[in-house]
């Protein structure tokens, strides 16, 4: 009987054995699946970034950091189908640019791009040497090239963003004097300048909230602009990028010159939303199925700014008690972009 036992025990020792060996073998190779899953892809360090649709495809763009920038300055251009999966750098020029300073105006300082289409011809507003310069071309990936020219202005100016509405083209911008400050003006059809008896003031970095750290230069800086019911909404960041407390807010007006009303809402993202410190300076764009979404940037960690990281939220227009409509960021859909190695 004694024998027995032991036959019994030593089989269910056998068993156990190789029961717990094949979940060892499915752990390594759940490990395994992903640390290879990660070794795929690249988080994406664009500042300022925008997204720009074409079809079928997302373009995203911003201010390009990291090794890449030492092949040339300019703008770096990634892809994607879903907003999920990014490929890139793919732009035609070296180094996966869509415009390298040898094609445009400027030779440092590439900073904040807008890419839209107007008249068969891709266009990109972009900031360089402190200046706004308008670059063309016949496809998304680029090459931009530009005359060389920034668009004439008596003072430094960055942040370009273009707005069409009603058959006029608006201008909006960052100004260099006593702060940033936010500034709009009506554009020439052609695209070549502004209309300066239409120069107006937007808005100033005055809240609270705007400036934490008291700064003898206050931000307001990175505009977007939307129109929804015969309403628009200003969309802005404040603070000095680099300071953790950098967020977006956003201001209405019942026309594209203003006067601007300012949101008690505001911010909208920000450290507290994001989880991440410096959350600010993007742009909206609208996905296949509706959704607003905010493309931003946030540091790179609690302890440094750059390079800074690439995000995605999604905005909402929802009513407040008086049935009035605020735009709201929802925290749960906060996402980091990354990109496909080949």
């Amino acid at each position: 009987m004694k024998q027995y036992f032991l036959k019994v025990l030593t089989i269910i020792v056998v068993l156990l054995g190789i029961s717990c060996s094949g979940s060892k073998s499915d752990s390594r190779s759940d490990n395994t699946s992903d640390a290879e899953n990660e070794a795929k892809t690249d988080q994406i360090e664009l500042a300022d970034p925008t997204i720009f649709q074409d079809g079928d495809m997302y373009y995203l763009y911003g201010t390009s950091q990291g090794e890449l920038t030492e092949r040339g300055t300019g703008f770096l251009v990634y892809m994607s189908k879903d907003l999920e999966n990014w490929e890139g750098p793919v732009g035609k020029v070296d180094g996966g640019f869509a415009l390298k300073k040898s094609d445009a105006f400027g030779d440092q300082g590439f900073w904040a791009p807008q890419v839209f289409e107007y008249n068969n011809t891709f266009y990109m507003a972009y900031t360089a040497n402190e200046n706004i310069a308008i670059a063309t071309s016949d496809s998304p990936l680029g090459p931009f090239t530009n005359s060389g020219e920034a668009l004439e202005a008596p003072v430094k100016q960055i942040d370009p963003f273009v707005f069409f509405d009603n058959g006029k083209i608006y201008l909006y911008h960052v100004r260099l004097g006593e702060g940033n400050r936010i500034f709009v003006a009506e554009m020439n059809q052609d695209l070549s300048g502004i209309k300066p008896e239409t120069l107006t003031e937007c808005i100033s970095a005055e809240e609270p909230w705007e400036n934490t750290e008291n700064a003898a230069w206050p931000v307001a800086e990175g505009p977007t602009v939307l129109k929804r019911n015969d309403i628009y909404y200003l969309i802005y960041s404040a603070n000095d990028f680099r300071n953790p407390d950098y967020a977006v807010g956003y201001a209405t007006s019942d026309s594209p010159l203003g006067p601007w009303e300012k949101s008690e809402n505001s911010p909208i993202i920000d450290k507290n939303i994001t989880g991440e410190n410096g959350s600010g300076h993007g742009d909206v764009m609208f996905d296949e199925n509706g959704e607003m979404q905010y493309v931003l940037h946030t540091h790179f960690s609690n302890a440094s700014v750059h390079p800074r990281k690439t995000a995605v939220i999604q905005l909402d227009f929802q009513e407040d008690g008086e049935g009035n409509e605020i735009l709201k960021a929802d925290e749960e859909t906060f996402t980091f972009l990354e990109s496909n190695k080949e």
